[in-house]
């Protein structure tokens, strides 16, 4: 029988081994997913939106446990895990508030032949699912999906397991019926397995690399497939910011969940006149962040989730600094993992950076941030634009007008003024580039889960 061990990153010791499935029992669950199908669409909306309403409750039931369990298995502070879980109810808020009127039928002309618009579900949709926000990333899909009458097969990350197990006992518990949500559990084997299956779209969250080759393998069949892949994300800090309000939102945005976020602050571009003043601010913010136990409630920075990270952390640093960086902070051990046992880096920061660094150009997912100078507006929207990727972006200034000039000139799907790493349910959350297709959230992430049906009218 095949089997996944969960280990805590924080301190590398086991913390449950669970039977996993396999190329049969996936399929064995494709099969029941698709004849449950009609049934759970058959269900009214209203019944539905209230099933939801009491899985939300169930999280807010359980809400100390079920952070506590994320913390453990992916070494997210406890504290972060709870504020995701919290953010998360927000989300669902918009989604019970909007999913009827969403799909509702639209009529758009009314003459000799009466036109209008439904939306149906698109049946069985696959959700591979990330590991550094499962409650986020995983529900931004299920929950949406669910409301619009579709059966989910979920696939949360090998790294945060345990708690794609919560969410769909939670739901089950609510009221939806086991066949038509079911979670896989595995790794790539059973991702692959996943794909071979009769699905109507399939919805991914990870690495670039990943989502190529699922695009690659569902390519022949045509099925709908949307990818949230990876970002490097820059801010620029115009020359009439305040240093300190942008370097201490900055910091944040860049370290938040041990920088183990798409959505990230991962480049920062300063303007000359007052780059000096920023980076001391900015120093002086991330000094203050306390590097430690997870499952301790002032902890800011967890350990990192995946192993092979560190390496790439520190080849990045080191890259950076063998072509002129200049390393200002993680004490001795800056631009290195932490002594173990667990999986531990410095919160590092580097300036004197370019884009011949692998650091300003591939996405580094952890606590690592370069900061670099530049002498307009216009040389720092062609670094800002000097990228693969295309997820989010941002500017600090007092300036509105200059901000939304600067943004709207910026390959990105989101774009802030004054923060940064904000998800909103209200707006559509997109790539352009390599930081994927499609969407989630928003009115359009509840209609990406229906395929639109045009409905001819005559009375003869």
């Amino acid at each position: 029988m095949a089997t996944l061990d969960i280990h805590n990153p924080a301190t590398g010791q086991s913390i449950t081994t669970l039977a996993a499935d396999d190329a049969d029992s996936v399929a064995a669950k494709a099969a029941a997913a698709r004849a449950a199908q009609p049934a759970w669409a058959a269900v009214p909306m209203a019944e539905r939106l209230a099933i939801i309403g009491r899985f939300r409750a169930g999280l807010v039931a359980e809400l100390d446990d079920l952070a506590l369990a994320l913390t453990q298995e992916m070494g997210k502070p406890v504290s972060q895990a709870k504020n995701e879980i919290n953010g998360l109810l927000g989300r669902i808020d918009f989604f019970l508030e909007h999913a009827e009127a969403a799909v509702a039928d639209e009529a758009v002309a009314d003459g000799g032949t009466r036109e209008i618009i439904s939306h149906v579900p698109l049946g069985v949709v696959a959700n591979i699912s990330a590991w550094n926000y499962p409650y986020f990333v995983g529900c931004n899909v299920i929950v949406p999906a669910l409301l619009t009458g579709n059966v989910v097969l979920y696939k949360p990350s090998e790294h945060a397991t345990l708690t794609g197990l919560n969410i769909t006992r939670l739901l089950h518990a609510a009221g939806v019926p086991a066949d038509a949500m079911q979670c896989l559990v595995g790794g790539g084997a059973v991702g692959a397995a996943l794909l071979e299956q009769r699905i109507d779209g399939l919805f991914f969250t990870g690495s670039h690399a990943t989502g190529q080759r699922i695009a690659v393998a569902l390519a022949p069949r045509l099925v709908k497939v949307q990818l949230e892949l990876g970002g490097k994300d820059p801010v620029y800090v115009r020359a009439d910011a305040d240093p300190k309000t942008a370097a201490e939102s900055l910091a944040d945005g860049a370290m938040y969940n041990t920088g183990q976020s798409c959505c990230s602050v991962e480049r920062i571009y300063v303007h000359e006149s007052l780059h000096d003043t920023f980076v001391q601010h900015f120093l002086a913010t991330v000094a203050g962040f306390k590097v430690g136990d997870p499952q301790a409630a002032d902890t800011y920075i967890g350990a990192i989730t995946r192993f092979p990270q560190l390496a790439l952390l520190e080849a990045q640093v080191a890259d950076a600094v063998a072509k002129g960086a200049k390393l200002l902070t993680g004490g001795a051990s800056g631009g290195k993992r932490l002594p173990g046992p667990g999986n531990w880096f410095a919160p590092t920061v580097l300036t004197n950076v370019n884009h011949t660094m692998e650091l300003m150009r591939e996405e580094s997912f952890g606590p690592v941030i370069g900061i670099q100078k530049v002498g307009s507006d216009e040389e720092a929207l062609a670094l800002m634009n000097d990228t693969r990727y295309g997820l989010t972006a941002g500017v600090f200034t007092r300036d509105e007008a200059a901000a939304r000039a600067l943004l709207s000139r910026v390959n990105a799907g989101s774009v802030y003024w004054n923060c940064c790493d904000r998800v909103s349910p209200r707006l559509p959350w997109s790539g352009h580039g390599d930081s994927g297709l499609g969407l989630t959230l928003s009115t359009l992430g509840i209609q990406t889960f229906t395929r639109p049906k045009a409905w001819h009218l005559r009375q003869l």
